[in-house]
């Protein structure tokens, strides 16, 4: 079975602002390394050979950037420059670039982990759900509801504005944070209404009902989102 990738690298990058000013958050330095030459390492160590990237941001620097490195997978350019579609959007967007992919790994370019890659695919094959959800126990203000026992998804709360939904039936609600990394079947693409902005949240809460969204709890691993500008500046991770 074949794995493609998609990194999802289109954003405005304002979290990052001012180091957004001239560059995409893809490009931004981060341990030494820009978050998308991170985002690509990571994924092809998994033995994913046939990445996507969308581009909206500053698009062309991103263009410009794979073409001038070498990496050990097919970079595909799915442009997003005329419109922001958000991550349902703008997977619908590059589906054509899947024609030959069973699975596809969803990774946003800002996200850094320790997370087993090859771990999570086997698990998501293994489970046979349309979509496997990486999640952590951590704080946060917005959370996935899975069922305890199946893990299943079965609902979205969102603590600071008290908003909650609820999916389908769940016998011991699990209350766990997205960590920005999920791997699904190619079908479910077929299953978004359109590649106009949306975002994968309400599609995924929406397919719940009928279908078997799984979490996948990699408690152990490390997990950074580096989207923030304070953040990284606290931690040291920009010169």
């Amino acid at each position: 079975m074949k794995t493609s990738a998609l990194i999802f690298a289109a954003g405005l990058g304002t979290r990052l602002y001012p180091l957004t000013a001239d560059k995409p958050k893809a490009l931004v330095t981060v341990n030494g390394k820009t978050l998308l030459e991170s985002a690509i390492q990571k994924i092809t160590e998994a033995g994913i050979d046939h990445i996507v990237v969308n581009v909206h941001h500053f698009a062309d620097l991103i263009k410009e950037f794979i073409v001038t490195h070498s990496f050990n997978a097919q970079i595909d350019i799915s442009d997003e420059s005329e419109l922001l579609r958000d991550t349902a959007g703008g997977l619908k967007y590059a589906q054509h670039f899947f024609v030959g992919s069973d699975h596809i790994l969803l990774y946003n370019v800002d996200i850094l982990s320790s997370i087993n890659l090859v771990d999570l695919i086997n698990e998501h094959i293994a489970l046979d759900g349309i979509a496997t959800l990486a999640v952590k126990v951590r704080s946060t203000s917005r959370y996935f509801i899975f069922d305890q026992e199946s893990m299943n998804l079965c609902g979205w709360c969102n603590h600071q504005t008290g908003e909650m939904i609820r999916s389908r039936s769940c016998h011991s609600a699990l209350e766990l944070a997205f960590s920005g990394i999920h791997v699904i079947k190619k079908e479910l693409i077929e299953l978004i209404p359109t590649d106009e902005k949306n975002s994968l949240v309400p599609v995924y809460l929406s397919l719940s009902e009928k279908y078997n969204i799984k979490g996948y709890l990699h408690q152990n691993d490390e997990w950074k989102d580096v989207g923030k500008y304070d953040e990284v500046v606290k931690w040291g991770m920009v010169q």
